[in-house]
């Protein structure tokens, strides 16, 4: 088994770096040009993600998560705060509702870091192709057609998969409605 890149670049292999921007370019590219509206702030959002990636590449641990994981929350984490800091402008709310508002925060965190982890939980019930489909859209941002091209399923199996992978993680999240459950199972 090769020892993952983040390691690698915690320990100050040069090739690493490389490897990491190939590998993972594109899943963080995409998720900034989803995030951000801006051209010219996406670039600078990728490459202030790669380089927090390789400020934390120590604190990678293979045991609590992928390695494609903690890139893809290192890149989510970082363009959140471009998008706060762009947003951010001086307000006239009370006092109250400045005390109050880092609670709020906490709170938000602590459900979105909740339901990532119910999410992840949900997407390993699926069958190994649903998976693969949802991770390749997901994570990779490629479309089906680009899935269909990169596994060889025909692309009606991959909108399948696809389809009934997503209602299947919402009915265990029990996010979905009347009838939903019923499609899932057809």
């Amino acid at each position: 088994m090769t020892e993952a890149i983040l390691k690698r670049i915690a320990k100050g292999d040069n090739s690493a770096v490389k490897d990491c921007l190939n590998k993972y370019g594109g899943l963080i590219f995409s998720i900034a040009r989803k995030l951000l509206r801006n051209q010219d702030d996406v670039e600078d959002a990728v490459q202030e993600v790669f380089v927090d990636i390789w400020k934390h590449a120590n604190r990678f641990d293979e045991s609590k998560s992928s390695e494609t994981t903690f890139i893809a929350m290192i890149a989510r984490r970082r363009l959140i705060d471009k998008i706060r800091h762009s947003t951010r402008r001086i307000s006239a709310d009370s006092l109250d509702d400045v005390l109050l508002e880092p609670f709020t925060r906490a709170d938000k965190q602590m459900q979105l870091c909740i339901e990532a982890q119910q999410a992840a939980k949900a997407m390993r019930t699926l069958r190994p192709e649903q998976q693969q489909v949802l991770r390749l859209s997901i994570i990779q941002g490629m479309s089906h057609q680009e899935i269909a091209d990169a596994t060889g399923m025909p692309l009606g199996t991959v909108k399948t998969h696809a389809r009934r992978g997503l209602l299947q993680v919402r009915e265990y999240m029990g996010l979905s409605g009347p009838g939903l459950a019923q499609e899932v199972n057809a």
